[in-house]
């Protein structure tokens, strides 16, 4: 299995990373809940104070990055020379930029994120990361159980999965626990979730799982789960 870090506290018994998720629109960081991206405006409260994509960056120090590039995704322009510009900040940045075609990927310094949502036929992709993207526990637009799709996804290019969980997004809502391990049992692949993240309680039941990696945004806002998680980029 490919993991994104090495051990960073020689007391880490359960490696996972720990990733900071941000959404851009209009060139600005911005935040909203299940989804609902018409509704979503600046981020301008929590760690940071600006929502200005580089100072933003610079506020929170994150090591690793995710990032939505939802002008993009909504047919509104694009956040690319915002995003660009964050790589430079960060050890490793994963971006969904709603592609729809391997070329309209960004490669490079970038990890690729493809999402179920836009993305069509999957066998198109070389590589990049897969996201799952579930509303209602369902994948996206297809309607499939996402265990299906993740059993799907190890015989793909894809160097690993994501579980995006678009309903929970800054809903601190929690885990389906009883499917976690279900979803890890699906795919030998690098494993992460995103969405609904509220806790380090909740931090422990996707390590205590098998996943890979979380992408986490609210609750480090609100401080549920400590800043310096993001920074160091793990969770033990």
């Amino acid at each position: 299995m490919i993991y994104v870090n090495t051990k960073t506290n020689s007391d880490c018994v359960l490696p996972m990373d720990i990733v900071l998720a941000v959404d851009l629109r209009f060139g600005k960081v911005v935040w909203g809940r299940s989804g609902d991206r018409d509704t979503y405006q600046p981020l301008e409260w929590g760690i940071s104070p600006t929502a200005e994509p580089g100072g933003y960056v610079q506020a929170v120090r994150p090591r690793f990055l995710y990032v939505a590039d939802l002008s993009r995704i909504t047919g509104s322009g694009s956040e690319t020379d915002h995003i660009m510009s964050m790589a430079t900040r960060v050890e490793r940045i994963f971006v969904d930029r709603g592609a729809h075609s391997p070329e309209e990927l960004l490669g490079g310094a970038v990890t690729d994120v493809i999402g179920t949502e836009t993305a069509g036929d999957l066998s198109q992709y070389g590589g990049g990361f897969l996201s799952v993207d579930v509303v209602g526990g369902r994948t996206i637009p297809t309607g499939r159980d996402p265990v299906e799709v993740l059993r799907e996804a190890d015989f793909s290019a894809f160097e690993g999965v994501i579980i995006l969980d678009i309903s929970g997004v800054g809903t601190k809502r929690g885990l389906p626990s009883k499917h976690l391990m279900r979803m890890r049992k699906a795919t030998e692949k690098p494993l992460y979730w995103g969405g609904g993240v509220g806790s380090c309680a909740d931090l422990s039941k996707l390590a205590g799982s098998g996943f890979d990696g979380a992408i986490i945004s609210t609750a480090v806002h609100q401080g549920r789960i400590p800043v310096e998680y993001v920074r160091r980029g793990s969770f033990c």
